[in-house]
């Protein structure tokens, strides 16, 4: 019998890491053969390379798909999913999988899923079902309604696409693949294994890490992009009032990504930061290494919501990026003012470390693997209202 082949589509650095141990298990599976497409972002060094870091950890790749549209804006995300499209259907086309693998509610998955489904090619959806209060969430159920398999990473989760109408019978928990990473970083070294500024450069200053350090990731908010340089403005303000060693990781390529972006470099050239180094992007297990030794997550990145909470590091959420996601004890949320984040970074920073198994155990990677391998090949839809 041939093997059933599985095109996962990457479209941004934080998706690598969602899936990473998907990749291996699909590419280790006696039954099944990967075709793993990289695109949009995660093809951009400005965003990180993603794609480096996939070479790097032995994934060969049958295409690449560029279709960023410049702009950082509303009207760029919707013609760079346009374009996405139209190159991946003709990647489809060629490569002829039998099931496609989107993941999560990133505007560039919305091009992922429409192609398949118009070309009747069964569409798997891993992370559906989960709520953030603004646009990313309208994707996220459309990608829902359009996939025949679920793959979601919590019980509430499960219960909200079964809501959605989709059969209960295609509604996996299969927790975060992301959390079987974190299990390997708790499992692992007790202090953090490498130097980052040796390995992953950046710019800026380079404060001493041995007494603990703050990690902030803050992306734009997309249906509040216009203020994104305002909100990034508190928390670097925030930040510099604080004056303790700081590791800061750019946006990602959203509307609003420049306002984010330039307003950091605007506070640069006006303040002294003799305690905070930016960087660019990480690989995926260094980066949970760096968070598991971290004092505190600063932002609004969804890996303060799902990783930190099972490695227990202290989160300070801002604003409504995250908007009722399922979240551990953890995470305090605070809004874009500087003093309420500054006295939530010192709280947080000393709080004692709280852990949660909301997002899964740890073998997400092989139970995906398992069920693509299982799981008839339909695409005719039975929708249960």
């Amino acid at each position: 019998m041939s093997k059933r082949k599985i095109a996962v589509v990457i479209t941004a650095r934080p998706s690598y890491s969602r899936v990473k141990t998907v990749l291996s298990a699909i590419q280790q599976h006696p039954d099944l053969e990967l075709q793993l497409i990289v695109a949009a972002s995660a093809l951009l060094d400005r965003y990180g390379s993603a794609i480096n870091y996939i070479v790097k950890d032995g994934f060969e790749i049958a295409a690449k798909v560029f279709n960023v549209l410049e702009g950082e804006n509303l009207t760029a995300a919707a013609k760079t999913t346009g374009i996405g499209i139209l190159e991946l259907s003709t990647v489809f086309d060629n490569l002829m999988p039998d099931v496609v693998v989107t993941v999560a509610d990133r505007f560039e998955t919305m091009a992922t899923a429409i192609a398949a489904s118009y070309m009747n090619i069964p569409l798997a959806h891993i992370q559906g079902g989960e709520v953030t209060g603004n646009i990313d969430e309208k994707v996220r159920h459309s990608i829902t309604k359009l996939a025949d398999y679920h793959f979601v990473a919590s019980e509430n989760a499960k219960e909200r696409v079964i809501k959605l109408g989709e059969n209960p019978d295609f509604v996996f928990n299969t927790g975060c693949p992301s959390i079987d990473l974190a299990k390997g970083v708790i499992e692992a070294s007790a202090t953090l294994p490498f130097n980052p500024y040796e390995k992953y450069g950046g710019v800026g200053f380079s404060p001493d890490l041995s007494n603990g350090y703050l990690v902030v990731m803050q992306h734009p908010v997309t249906n509040e992009y216009q203020d994104s340089r305002k909100h990034i403005e508190a928390t670097l303000e925030a930040v510099y009032q604080l004056n303790r060693p700081t590791l800061w990781f750019w946006p990602n390529v959203d509307a609003g990504a420049d306002g984010t972006s330039n307003g950091i470099r605007a506070y640069r050239e006006t303040h002294q930061l003799p305690n905070v180094h930016f960087l660019k992007n990480m690989e995926g297990k260094d980066f949970l290494h760096l968070l598991h030794h971290a004092d505190c997550l600063i932002g609004n990145s969804s890996v303060g919501i799902r990783e930190c909470t099972y490695l227990g590091v202290p989160v300070v959420n801002i604003g409504s990026r995250q908007n009722r996601r399922d979240r551990g004890s953890n995470v305090v949320d605070v809004t874009y003012e500087v003093q309420a984040i500054k006295e939530a970074i010192e709280v947080q920073s000393v709080a004692k470390r709280s852990t949660s198994d909301v997002y899964g155990g740890g073998d997400a990677g092989k139970q995906i693997a398992d069920l693509l391998a299982q799981l008839p090949l339909q695409f005719h839809k039975t929708i249960m209202y």
